[in-house]
């Protein structure tokens, strides 16, 4: 093969470019990779100083038929790019020229310059094309230049048999972000779980009305895992999601409400204070709608009227009384304590219920203003000695600390003997966990207590309890997911699960059963109602 003459290259481009004659420039560009580093950058320096007109299609040759060249000199799509950014005008004659068939990398500069001007003609250029690869890029691109023109081309590749394009589809939707498209990409949603997650992450990050009320829609779904998904965004999203939500509080479903008030706790702004304390008093019904609005007080900042909290402790659900406690103790002052002592002094059954609700809720601001008062000691030594030794320790110690050793003293208790069998229970509030450390302990159990799935999976992997009991909604793992994980290591007879929740949904429970749930408990339970779940397994494992 003869040798290529690299200054004859420079000499016939040179001319070339003086003729008008591509077609000969093409011949000689096509053997750059040929030449030294030096006659190469010179080649190229005489391509950029001609005109755009000659010089574009040029560049789009090496671009397109001559990759590893156009790698190794980064320059020629830097001086391809700057010539079309000194003329952008000249673009959309390149993108309608007929004598330019292969367009990619003129569409690719039309999407980074976000020019809206080119998107008349890429729509009549996807409306054309039957090339998928071109239509992907077309997609993409449209996305890019975000113009609401092209909304409806978009809007009808969400219906498109090739899963690709209707994913570049919704991601150029989402990109385009205005309420037309927001409305467009709702439509789309309930039919593919990928894409759904997808969407609500658009909604997440575009955040105007529409797509916050969408995710907020979300949280009343049929799926865990969606349920899941779209709270945690909206905690993600913080006070501007407030609005939407507080809103939530007046309706009656009482699966909507706990989530609603669950996020609105997480998100600790204090707007949502008043409207959870109205609904309080309203009453509602449900004792897992109190409990939820009781926790979520915990979370949040009450600077008046946390004189209100003490009627939670007088509820008939221990549930509802410990979260109830718990806020209390958040926003503890001189005027609710001597309430409290108050309700001390009440009917006996009724004060002997508070000082057992103070000791298992673990309330430490709530437990040493009360500790010198000789009535709620003597109340509380009726349970405290016989409790979890986690939680008279933990009393111990804060006595301790305070300089009380005479009541910390009795608090000492006797150890049990016997080994307890060991119980496993997970739920991401660290409040319910509290109610199963007190309450499996008062049933006879060793409770061994997981805040988060994964965590409680990797220890199963090396013991094996007697029963495990797992919340529903969870962020990160559902129970659905953590028992399917489980029911790898065990089979339903050698390790019983039962879901404790809050749900009553058809689809959850079945969903729960096919995971390899035993059975099904719903909260809030107590020591009577969980014993009796449990013991109905008593025979597995």
């Amino acid at each position: 093969m003869a040798t290529v003459n690299a200054q004859d290259m420079i000499e016939e481009l040179q001319a070339n470019i003086k003729t008008g004659d591509a077609l000969k420039a093409q011949l000689v560009l096509a053997h750059l990779e040929e030449v030294d580093e030096k006659s190469r950058n010179r080649l190229l320096y005489l391509l950029s100083r001609a005109e755009i007109e000659f010089a574009i299609p040029l560049f789009l040759y090496l671009l397109t038929y001559h990759l590893r060249v156009a790698e190794e000199m980064p320059a020629i799509r830097e001086t391809f790019l700057s010539m079309l950014l000194a003329q952008p005008e000249k673009l959309l004659d390149f993108l309608t020229s007929p004598a330019i068939r292969d367009k990619t990398e003129l569409i690719r500069v039309a999407g980074e310059l976000r020019m809206e001007e080119a998107t008349p003609i890429l729509l009549e250029t996807i409306a054309a094309s039957e090339d998928e690869a071109e239509i992907h890029l077309l997609l993409e691109t449209l996305g890019q230049i975000a113009d609401p023109l092209a909304i409806n081309t978009l809007t009808d590749y969400l219906y498109a048999a090739n899963r690709e394009l209707i994913m570049a589809a919704t991601q150029s939707l989402g990109q385009v972000g205005t309420p037309s498209a927001m409305h467009r990409l709702a439509e789309r949603m309930g039919t593919d779980n990928e894409l759904d997650y997808l969407i609500l992450s658009i909604f997440s990050e575009v955040q105007d009305q529409i797509s916050l009320e969408k995710l907020n829609d979300t949280i009343r779904s049929h799926y865990a895992h969606m349920r899941t998904f779209a709270k945690s965004e909206l905690t993600r999203i913080g006070p501007k999601a407030v609005p939407v939500l507080i809103d939530n509080l007046l309706h009656d479903d009482p699966d909507f409400l706990i989530h609603t008030l669950n996020i609105l706790g997480e998100i600790g702004d204090e707007s949502a204070v008043v409207p959870i304390r109205k609904l309080l008093a309203n009453e509602p019904r449900s004792a897992n709608v109190r409990f939820a609005a009781y926790e979520a007080l915990a979370l949040l900042p009450l600077r008046k009227g946390a004189y209100t909290l003490t009627a939670g402790l007088t509820d008939p659900e221990d549930h509802v009384c410990i979260a109830a406690a718990r806020a209390i103790d958040k926003n503890f002052s001189q005027i609710l304590g001597a309430g409290i002592k108050n309700l001390l002094r009440g009917p006996e059954r009724e004060a002997r219920h508070i000082a057992k609700i103070v000791a298992n809720a673990q309330v430490d601001n709530l437990f040493l203003y009360l500790a010198d008062d000789e009535i709620f000691q003597e109340l509380a030594l009726v349970y405290l000695p016989h409790a979890h030794k986690d939680i008279r320790n933990h009393y111990r110690q804060l006595l301790l600390q305070a300089g009380k050793r005479e009541f910390a003293d009795k608090l000492r208790g006797d150890e049990e003997l016997q080994r307890r069998p060991k119980v496993v229970a997970v739920d991401d509030s660290r409040m319910i966990l509290n109610i199963y450390k007190a309450t499996l302990h008062e049933l006879g159990y060793d409770p061994v207590l997981f805040e988060f799935p994964a965590s409680a999976l990797e220890w199963l992997r090396r013991e094996k309890p007697a029963m495990v009991l797992t919340d529903l909604n969870m962020p990160g793992m559902t129970g659905i997911a953590l028992t399917r994980e489980i029911r790898r290591l065990y089979r339903p007879e050698q390790l019983p699960i039962i879901m404790v929740t809050t749900q009553n949904e058809s689809q959850d429970n079945e969903a729960a059963r096919q995971a390899g749930v035993n059975t099904i408990l719903h909260k809030p339970f107590n020591a009577t109602s969980l014993g009796a779940a449990m013991g109905s397994l008593s025979g597995a494992g």
